[in-house]
């Protein structure tokens, strides 16, 4: 089983077209949050809880 998201489903985020797919749930976080950092100038470690259940709730399990 493998884990995916694609940043485009995320309120906001519509015109981007970065998708991630890896073995487990955490991988794919390490992937969300350096994409966040560095495509989008975000600070990962301030995203609140909301900002993280969001996220979580958009994981689609392949």
């Amino acid at each position: 089983m493998a884990y995916s998201y694609r940043c485009k489903d995320y309120p906001g985020m519509e015109a981007c077209s970065a998708s991630f797919t890896a073995e487990t749930e955490a991988e794919l976080w390490k992937h969300i949050e350096l994409h966040g950092a560095t495509a989008h100038r975000e600070e990962p470690e301030k995203w609140s809880s909301e900002d993280r259940q969001q996220i979580k709730n958009l994981i689609r399990e392949t």
